[in-house]
């Protein structure tokens, strides 16, 4: 399992009218994860919950959005699906001398997988989604440019009893004239899939939205499994080595699914100043 060091901390930077906040603390204890397993109906929780880990985007008129947690926990399936179930008998196959094998054919989704995009804050005012066919310039933001904030904050963690491992994770930079947000969860059941569902979120300074992107990749079959070897079976090029690593992996999965959405703004006194046009 990863290291992760336990020292609470509570960054704030502000970027013009939005005020980022990143906060950081301990695992939920057990009692509090055991009541919040009842609530909602599952039988267990990641073992690493970070329950008061959050990053909080809020603009000066009260509307916003942040990622925590409990709401990613609350896109996960409880009940069972014919995908999942499927993929946790090929997975207790795969790994019949495991002692924990049978523990993870349960009514939920044993991995965890959330299509979570982030909660929308605001009481009267608030943003509107929408549809687009705009898309980020991810080239735009691979030009070297000052990075004036950035945040890395884990909502939860499990390693599927030491056979892979699922988590959720949010990271935040802030440029001078822009913020970027990746969230992204990533699966990873040996010998069985490799899955990871990213929401990028971007916004300009002068922009009355944000522009965002989920984009799930996800290999789920085509596996080797000749005697005790359960690796998955991508293309010759693509090393074991990277399987463990997100960013590398990403690149080598089949795109499942990618929807484009616009966050606009709600219009409020304060906007007024604002172009119409993000180009």
């Amino acid at each position: 399992m990863m290291s992760h060091g336990f020292k609470s901390s509570k960054q704030d930077f502000t970027f013009g009218p939005w005020k980022v906040t990143a906060a950081k603390t301990h695992i939920m204890k057990s009692k509090d994860i055991e009541r919040l397993a009842e609530e909602m109906n599952m039988p267990a929780l990641p073992e690493m919950l970070f329950g008061d880990n959050v990053l909080h985007i809020k603009h000066t008129d009260g509307f916003g959005i942040e990622f925590n947690a409990i709401d990613a926990l609350k896109r996960v399936n409880n009940m069972q699906d014919s995908v999942k179930v499927a993929c946790a008998q090929e997975w207790q196959e795969s790994r019949a001398d495991s002692e924990h094998s049978k523990e993870v054919v349960k009514h939920y989704d044993w991995t965890y997988t959330t299509d979570y995009r982030g909660t929308l804050l605001g009481e009267d005012l608030k943003i509107e989604v929408m549809p687009t066919t705009e898309r980020i310039d991810m080239e735009k933001l691979k030009a070297r440019e000052q990075i004036m904030f950035f945040e890395d904050v884990l909502l939860f963690e499990d390693e599927l009893h030491d056979h892979g491992v699922s988590m959720i994770s949010v990271k935040i930079r802030v440029m001078p004239t822009s913020f970027f947000v990746l969230l992204r969860f990533f699966l990873r059941v040996d010998g069985v899939l490799i899955r990871i569902n990213d929401t990028r979120l971007y916004h300009e300074a002068s922009w009355k939205e944000l522009y965002a992107e989920r984009v799930h990749n996800s290999r789920e079959q085509n596996f080797s499994t000749q005697g005790n070897d359960h690796r998955i079976s991508f293309t010759s090029h693509v090393p074991p080595a990277i399987y463990t690593d997100p960013n590398e992996i990403s690149q080598h999965l089949p795109l499942k699914l990618t929807e484009c959405e616009k966050l606009e703004f709600p219009e409020t006194s304060s906007q007024s100043g604002c172009t119409d046009n993000p180009q």
